[in-house]
Parts: structure tokens; C-alpha cells; sequence
């Protein structure tokens, strides 16, 4: 499995500022960055799996949708969080 309890409290611990705050946005964007990343290699192998490409497409609108809430709360708290992980916009 690719997403270990370990690697969700590292995430959570590096972004969200403790483990157990997982309701952070930072943390969830974080999260979601994550399984999008692995989501998105799993369909460079498989094209013909439109399940996974929808899931991915669902996964991408939340985190935009979060980015956006960010953006709107704290706008240096979104800056430093897309040029962290790397997400362009």
C-alpha cells in the first residue's frame, strides 16, 4: 500500500504542524498532492482505467477547491504552500 500510517503522520507532521491535526487545510492539500502524484503514475501505466482517471479528477477539484479557500484565508500561507509541493497556479 502506498499511503502507511507512517507516511500520513509524516505529511500531516511536515504540513498540517502536528500528526494529529489532520483537519488543517495545509495538511489536507498536502494529502491530497500526495495521492495525486501516485494516482497519476498508476494511470502513465494504465490508460484504459477510467475509474482511477475519474477518481483523480474528483481528487484534483478538491484540492483546488481547498487552494482556493487557502487563497481567500491567508495568501502567504498559499504561496509558500504551491511553491512547496511544487503545484502550479
Amino acid at each position: 500500500m502506498y499511503l502507511t500510517k507512517e507516511v500520513k503522520a509524516e505529511i500531516f507532521k511536515k504540513h498540517g504542524g502536528s500528526e494529529g491535526n489532520t483537519g488543517s487545510t495545509e495538511g489536507q492539500v498536502a494529502l491530497f498532492t500526495h495521492r495525486i502524484d501516485h494516482l497519476t503514475g498508476h494511470l502513465k501505466n494504465n490508460q484504459k482505467d477510467y475509474n482511477t482517471e475519474r477518481s483523480l479528477v474528483r481528487l484534483v477539484g478538491k484540492r483546488r477547491s481547498l487552494l482556493d479557500y487557502l487563497k481567500k484565508k491567508d495568501i502567504e500561507k498559499y504561496r509558500a504552500l504551491i511553491k512547496e509541493l511544487n503545484i502550479r497556479k
